[in-house]
C-alpha cells in the first residue's frame, strides 16, 4: 500500500481552482488517456504575471493533487518564475509522492511547459534555444519528448529506461523507443562527464557545496546525522560529520559508499573524501 502524505490527501479530497477559463491567455495539456492520465491546464496572464490557473484531469488522486497544488504554485508568479517549476518542486510541495506516482508530477510540469512555451515570444538567451531539435517526440504512444526525458533524467535522477517509462511512460507501449529512450540516457551521461572535466577550481568547489547540500545532507538528516564541508584541496574533500553520523561504527561506509560515491557522480570521478574530528 503507497503512502501519501496529509498534503496530497488534502488536495485529492478538496482540489483546489478544478474548471476551465473561457478566455484563457495559455492552455496546456499533457499526458493520455490510453494511459489513464490526461491532464488540461488553463492560465490568465497579465502583464507576465499568472493571475489564474485551473485545471481539468482526468486519472488518479496523486494525478489530482499534482495538479490542483500546481495551479497554488503558479498564480501569481511571472512566467519566468513559472517556467523553472520542475516537477520535483511540484513533488516536494505535495510532501512527496511514492515513485509509481511521480508520473503525476511529470505531467503537471508537462501541462504548464506546452501552455508557456507558445504565450509571447520566448527569449533569445534560452538554454533550449540551441537545441530545439530536443522537443521532437521520443514515445509516440506517449507524446514524450527528447526534453522530458532529459528532464527525468536531471531532476529525478532516472539512470534506466525503466526508470523512464516509470516516471513518464515513455517505451511502455509498444516499446519500439527504448533504444532512442537509452541513446538518450547515455548521451546525457557523456555531456554529464564532459561537464565535470571542464570545472575550474571556482566552480569545483560551487559544485561540491552544491551536492552536499542538495543531496547528501537531506538524506543523511533522515536519520538525524549531518556533513560539514571543511576543506577542499585538489581532488580531496575533508569533511565532519554530525549528529548520529558522528563516531558511528558505520561512518566510514557512510563516507565511502555514500558521500563519496554521489561526489564522484555529480562531481567528479576522482574525488576523495577525509573525514577530520
Amino acid at each position: 500500500m503507497w503512502e501519501y502524505s496529509d498534503t496530497v490527501k488534502e488536495h485529492y479530497k478538496n482540489p483546489k481552482n478544478v474548471g476551465f477559463i473561457e478566455d484563457a491567455d495559455a492552455v496546456g495539456e499533457a499526458g493520455a488517456l490510453a494511459c489513464g492520465d490526461a491532464l488540461k491546464l488553463y492560465l490568465k496572464i497579465k502583464d507576465g504575471i499568472i493571475t489564474d490557473a485551473k485545471f481539468q484531469t482526468f486519472g488518479c488522486g496523486s494525478a489530482v493533487a499534482s495538479s490542483s497544488i500546481l495551479t497554488e504554485m503558479v498564480i501569481g508568479k511571472t512566467i519566468e518564475e513559472a517556467k523553472k517549476i520542475t516537477n520535483k518542486d511540484i513533488a516536494d510541495k505535495l510532501g512527496g509522492l511514492p515513485p509509481e506516482k511521480m508520473h503525476c508530477s511529470v505531467m503537471g510540469h508537462e501541462a504548464l511547459e506546452d501552455a508557456l512555451k507558445n504565450f509571447g515570444n520566448d527569449d533569445e538567451n534560452d538554454i533550449q534555444k540551441p537545441k530545439e531539435n530536443r522537443n521532437k517526440i521520443i514515445c509516440n504512444c506517449f507524446q514524450i519528448s527528447e526534453k522530458a526525458i532529459r528532464e527525468a533524467i536531471e531532476h529525478n535522477g532516472a539512470k534506466t529506461v525503466e526508470d523512464i517509462t516509470s516516471l513518464t511512460y515513455a517505451g511502455g507501449a509498444c516499446g519500439r523507443c527504448k533504444g532512442n529512450i537509452q541513446a538518450i540516457i547515455n548521451t546525457y551521461n557523456m555531456e554529464a562527464k564532459n561537464t565535470k572535466q571542464e570545472l575550474n577550481t571556482v566552480q569545483f568547489i560551487l559544485k561540491v557545496n552544491s551536492v552536499i547540500e542538495k543531496n547528501i545532507m537531506p538524506e543523511l538528516s533522515k536519520d538525524c546525522g549531518g556533513i560539514e564541508l571543511i576543506n577542499i584541496e585538489e581532488k580531496d574533500v575533508y569533511v565532519r560529520l554530525t549528529g548520529t553520523c558522528k563516531g558511528c561504527r558505520n561512518s566510514n561506509l557512510t563516507l565511502k559508499n555514500f558521500v563519496e560515491a554521489q561526489l564522484r557522480e555529480h562531481v567528479d570521478n576522482n574525488i576523495n573524501v577525509i573525514e577530520v574530528e
